[in-house]
């Protein structure tokens, strides 16, 4: 019988000699449907594998047909194979395809995502870690619940050091494997004043006394296990004969380490995964993964897939030419049997309204030649953008569904931010005051709110119903709250009174910012340190943003509710809106790419905090892209977008300079580049020969690096001149190409100088 930490031989789910192979040999019929690179990926079991897979290269069916080969062949029982994903779901399509190709159940393998194969192996062998084998997994809330007591026991302000923010801290330690002796003082900052690493101890230490483990654990728990108990994994080593990985290229480094302890011995690890489509590296994906794997395991056979079942060629290769571009790759070039297509259609516009207007126009007239609108969708950088297309698509009753989010007017930050408007402008809307009594928290709780609830009542037995912000204003004139709550109560009424009567006299505009402002609420966003903060910010901008298209504060709430009454079922043929890193794995007959300007794509927070790795990143991103489309793409960049009530003038992304010029067509805005370079554009048509390859012509370098075609030497203030847009106007500043401009009727405006001619 074997001890409590070793794998029995006999085990069903586990080793045992293979059964001999039947006479007559095994159906091998599935290997006729691959291609040669295919066929090579599926048929090399010996020793260490690399399959560098791009996008639409059929990665999928790959796994799939070489797990079951491995069972056809007789190379191992199903209880010696590991298979990981990155999803269950994943997990469940490759089990049922791998028993259609053989013919029969393959109950016993261990497929599941690294988070699933963790937990099931730290069951077995909890005890040497300190936990019981019934330990329990906690979720994000349980774990910011735990570090709120953990700070308490610590006698640290939670307001001035968040615990979501330690649990950042926390993760990105445990997505490298690194406990709390190992953690770095450099990484921790001055959280707590430096006391993060001990906090993380703390942690650590209450888990286990609430016999309780994080995501990160399973992973890191895993590790000590393998570490410190050589024998336990020489067992795992004769149990998994094969170990066959997907999506590479998005593990940590903490699942890295773990993978590479359990394939050491016997070496036979195929991973499959494209370091071109690494873009999760703010959630701890680590592409040197996959760049090094050669290194780690010498010999490595590395096979590309390179021939694309999904795209067309113009597509294929517009996406290879900007992709090159990217030291950090290991390098392929996708192919198709297909078609050439269309090129990639490379569009400027004015402003993001006119792109967004474009693009519902473009949507329309493939749908009246009978395109689905299932089949489209709209990818955009950052999760604001989605703000104006929807607008465009209610007015033009055009359906849509937003994929891996609410939509605009149905995020959190947003409802809050319009709660505090609906009460200003209302102040007997008493849903919006409770939502937003504690909003950011003001130390109002459950039992203040039911006090005012009481005292509502009370009135409307004996009349009309009290308004909540009327209840509450009556509670603070009297000794019932404790003096914290009541101050804190009085405070919240003053401050609704004074925004009250700024309406008044205010812009509307300028009123939410300055109720985002007073509130607290936009610096509770900035002080929130979770992944999605900076999301909700720009959000919060582009509210604002929204807002000047409206005569007053009454006509923008009319239309927030008019807009909510819209169906927001996701069945039906809608068009599809979606960030780029949602779209991943997804793919559409055509997809337009809007926002690629610098300060979009790329990103300005990713390149302060990475770097070249994040610009690098940011390229797979557009990469990524391109990719999700069979048939069209559409690229568009704006001269100008409204940012935080402002108009800014952008330029293109540096991502359009790169796309080869062969494969693409550029159709710039009549108007858009001032001078006699433009006679193409101007005339409706693209440019031709553009900077490197751009295809954009003389204008557009000018665009591009920021070239006037005013006077030589450049404006000079007082001077008048003429924008195709904006009409005439007064140079009031100049900085270098970019120009203050007061407009006789646009008013006072900030425009690249390539914009204006002298008048």
């Amino acid at each position: 019988m074997s001890g409590p930490h070793e794998l029995s031989q006999d085990d069903p789910a586990g080793g045992g000699p293979p059964p001999a192979t039947a006479a007559a040999g095994p159906d091998l019929s599935y290997l006729n449907a691959l291609n040669p690179a295919q066929r090579e990926a599926v048929e090399a079991l010996d020793g260490p594998v690399l399959v560098l897979a791009g996008a639409g290269t059929g990665k999928t069916r790959v796994l799939t047909v070489r797990l079951a080969h491995i069972l056809a062949k007789r190379r191992a029982w199903p209880g010696e194979i590991l298979a990981v994903t990155f999803t269950n779901k994943a997990a469940r399509e490759m089990k049922g395809r791998v028993a259609g190709l053989i013919g029969r159940a393959t109950e016993g393998i261990w497929l599941g995502t690294f988070h699933a194969l963790g937990a099931r192996i730290l069951r077995r062998h909890a005890e040497l870690v300190g936990l019981e084998p019934n330990f329990t997994i906690l979720d994000t809330d349980d774990q910011i619940r735990l570090l709120k007591q953990v700070l308490e026991a610590e006698d640290i302000d939670e307001k001035r050091w968040p615990a979501r923010v330690l649990l950042g801290l926390i993760e990105k330690w445990k997505n490298r494997g690194l406990r709390p002796e190992k953690a770095s003082a450099a990484e921790a900052g001055d959280f707590a004043g430096g006391e993060a690493i001990r906090l993380y101890k703390a942690y650590q230490e209450r888990l286990k006394s609430l016999n309780a483990a994080d995501f990160g654990d399973l992973l890191m728990h895993g590790l000590t296990l393998f570490t410190d108990n050589p024998k336990l994994l020489q067992d795992y080593h004769r149990r998994f004969k094969y170990i066959l990985v997907d999506e590479y290229q998005d593990a940590n480094v903490a699942q890295y380490l773990w993978l590479r302890l359990l394939a050491q011995s016997r070496r036979n690890i195929c991973c499959v995964g494209d370091d071109d489509q690494s873009i999760y590296g703010w959630r701890g994906a680590e592409v040197g993964n996959i760049l090094k794997f050669e290194r780690d395991f010498p010999g490595a056979r590395v096979i590309r897939l390179e021939q694309n079942y999904r795209s067309t060629q113009n597509i294929l290769s517009a996406a290879s030419g900007l992709i090159a571009h990217n030291q950090g790759r290991l390098g392929k070039t996708l192919w198709t049997a297909g078609p050439d297509g269309d090129k990639v259609v490379v569009r400027g516009v004015w402003d993001g309204e006119e792109e967004a207007r474009g693009i519902g126009d473009e949507i329309e007239a493939l749908q009246a030649r009978g395109h689905a609108l299932n089949e489209i969708a709209i990818l955009v950088r950052a999760g604001f953008q989605t703000r104006e297309f929807e607008e465009r698509f209610i007015t033009l009753g055009l359906p849509y569904r937003v994929i891996g989010g609410p939509r605009f007017y149905e995020r959190l930050e947003i409802r809050d931010a319009i709660a505090y408007l609906r009460v200003i402008h209302q102040p007997g809307d008493d849903l919006a005051f409770e939502r937003i009594v504690n909003t950011p928290r003001r130390g109002i709780g459950a039992a203040t709110l039911r006090a005012v609830h009481r005292l509502a009542r009370i009135r409307s037995s004996a009349g009309p119903a009290l308004p909540l912000a009327k209840a509450a204003r009556r509670l603070i004139e009297t000794d019932d709250l404790r003096p914290r709550v009541r101050n804190a109560l009085k405070a919240l009424i003053d401050d609704f009174d004074r925004w009250r009567a700024l309406a008044d006299r205010l812009p509307h505009v300028e009123l939410v910012e300055i109720v985002l402002a007073e509130s607290g609420y936009a610096a509770m966003w900035k002080a929130d340190r979770s992944p999605d903060a900076p999301g909700r910010l720009e959000n919060l901008k582009e509210l604002v943003a929204a807002m000047v298209e409206f005569e007053d504060l009454a006509g923008f709430l009319e239309h927030v509710s008019l807009v909510m009454e819209v169906e927001a079922s996701s069945a039906g043929d809608m068009v599809n809106l979606i960030t780029l890193h949602g779209a991943k794995g997804l793919e559409f007959d055509t997809v337009f790419l809007p926002g690629w300007e610098e300060g979009l794509l790329p990103h300005p927070r990713a390149l302060a905090e990475g770097g070249t790795a994040a610009l690098e990143e940011e390229r797979r991103l557009a990469y990524v892209g391109l990719t999700r489309a069979r048939q069209r793409v559409w690229i568009s960049f704006a001269a100008e977008r409204r940012v935080h009530n402002l108009r800014q003038s952008s330029i293109p992304s540096r991502f359009v300079e790169e796309l080869p010029e062969a494969h693409i067509e550029t159709v710039i805005d009549p108007g858009l580049y001032a001078g006699p370079a433009v006679g193409g554009p101007a005339a409706g048509g693209p440019a031709a020969g553009g900077p490197t390859g751009s295809g954009l012509g003389e204008a557009g370098a000018g665009f591009f690096y920021g070239g006037g075609t005013g006077p030589a030497g450049g404006y000079t203030v007082g001077l008048r001149v003429f924008h195709q847009k904006f009409g005439y106007g007064r140079v009031l500043a100049v900085d270098g190409d970019k120009l203050e401009v007061a407009f006789d009727k646009a008013g006072t405006k900030k425009v690249i100088d390539s914009f204006v001619e002298e008048a």
